[in-house]
C-alpha cells in the first residue's frame, strides 16, 4: 500500500471527482488545470501515481483510477463530505463556506473522530450539495442523474447536486430558490419551474445543476 501523502490524495481525489458526474476520462492536462498545477509537474506525480499502482496511465493519453486508487479515492472523499455536512448540522456552516474548511481537515483528524462524526449524524448518504457520501466500505449510492444543461424541456426532476465548485454561484442558485432536494421542471437552460413560479437562474447554473434522470 501506498504511504500516507496528501499530496497523493488530492491526485486521487481530483480524478474521482472529475469521472464523477460524466463519463469522460481526465487527462493529465485537465488534471493540471483542476489543481491548478504546471503541467509538468502533473506529469511527474502522475508517472509515480502509475509506480504505485494507483492509475492507470499511457503516453499521450487519459488517467484512470486503478482498483486500489479509487478505493484510496474514496476514503479520501468520505473524509472530505462528512466533514461538509458535520460543519453544516453542528456548526452553522452554509452550504458555500464548507469546501475550503474540509479540505484542511481531511488530512489531520483520525479515523476513529470521522467514525463518531458519521454516527453522530446519522450515517447520511450524501453532503450538503447533493455528493454522494462512500460509505466505510467504499460503497456509492447514487440516482440516475441528468446535467441541467442537457435535460430537455418539460423533463421534471429533483434536483441531484449543485457543484461546490464556485462559492458565489452555489449563493446565487440557493438565493433563486433551487437546492437539493427541490423538484423543477425545465424550461430551458436558464429557467426552470418549481411548483407555479418561474425561476430565472445564474449564469453557469446550467453546467452545475444536475436532476435525476427519470
Amino acid at each position: 500500500m501506498a504511504p500516507p501523502s496528501p499530496a497523493v490524495d488530492d491526485y486521487l481525489k481530483a480524478i474521482y471527482h472529475f469521472t464523477e458526474w460524466q463519463d469522460r476520462q481526465i487527462t493529465p492536462s485537465q488534471l493540471a488545470g483542476e489543481l491548478g498545477l504546471a503541467p509538468s509537474s502533473v506529469t511527474e506525480m502522475v508517472r509515480k501515481l502509475a509506480a504505485l499502482g494507483l492509475v492507470e496511465h499511457r503516453p499521450y493519453g487519459p488517467v484512470s483510477l486503478s482498483p486500489a486508487g479509487e478505493q484510496r479515492a474514496k476514503a479520501m472523499v468520505r473524509r472530505h463530505r462528512l466533514i461538509e455536512t458535520w460543519l453544516v448540522r453542528e456548526f452553522g456552516y452554509t452550504w458555500d463556506e464548507v469546501h475550503d474548511e474540509a479540505e484542511l481537515l481531511e488530512h489531520t483528524i483520525s479515523d476513529r473522530l470521522l467514525e463518531g462524526i458519521d454516527e453522530r449524524l446519522g450515517r447520511p448518504r450524501f453532503d450538503p450539495h447533493g455528493d454522494a457520501i462512500p460509505d466505510a466500505a467504499g460503497t456509492v449510492d447514487r440516482e440516475p442523474f441528468i446535467l441541467l444543461r442537457s435535460a430537455r424541456p418539460g423533463h421534471t426532476g429533483r434536483v441531484l447536486r449543485v457543484s461546490d465548485r464556485d462559492p458565489v454561484l452555489l449563493r446565487a442558485v440557493e438565493a433563486a430558490g433551487v437546492g437539493v432536494g427541490v423538484t423543477v421542471t425545465v424550461q430551458g437552460p436558464h429557467t426552470v419551474r418549481s411548483g407555479a413560479a418561474s425561476i430565472a437562474l445564474p449564469e453557469g447554473a446550467a453546467d452545475a445543476v444536475w436532476l435525476t434522470a427519470g
